[in-house]
């Protein structure tokens, strides 16, 4: 008999709340936490929500990144991201409403592996379809622009 794996599942994720911007937050059987700056009224202990936002869409570029590259049989070695995001601030300061909070992301994918430009550019149509992260991000209004490239030397 063939096992079929779950197609959708529950997602858990619990916090503890120890003052207006500490989140201790655990998943699984794992353990982080969130925070804000000391100049926001934070003890710092961990990234602000919105920096761990963008942390998701690393994460999420790298992990289903690998996959498609498995998938595609291109050797990419090892990946370096960045991103860097615009974001508008009004909302989080309780100024005004903002509907697209995370105006644009540029996120730089550099790969040290042998992978040709033109293998990396198809894997980004690849990673575009798949993660769910950047899918967020899209469909919520956020312009992510992706540069994938070779690793320089």
């Amino acid at each position: 008999m063939e096992i079929r794996p779950k197609t959708t599942v529950k997602l858990r994720m619990a916090a503890k709340c120890r003052s207006h911007s500490l989140s201790e937050l655990s998943t699984r059987d794992v353990s982080f936490v969130i925070d804000e700056p000391l100049e926001r009224g934070g003890t710092n202990l961990g990234p602000t929500p919105t920096d761990t936002a963008i942390a998701a869409l690393v994460g999420c570029t790298n992990t289903i990144g690998n996959k498609c590259a498995d998938s595609l049989g291109i050797d990419v070695g090892h990946f370096e991201i960045s991103a860097v995001c615009e974001f508008d601030r009004r909302g989080v300061t309780l100024t005004e409403e903002v509907d697209v909070p995370f105006k644009k992301i540029t996120l730089t994918v550099e790969a040290d592996g042998p992978a040709s430009d033109a293998d990396l550019q198809r894997l980004a149509q690849e990673v575009a379809k798949y993660c769910p992260v950047s899918k967020l991000f899209r469909q919520a209004g956020t312009e992510i622009e992706e540069i994938w490239k070779k690793k320089s030397a």
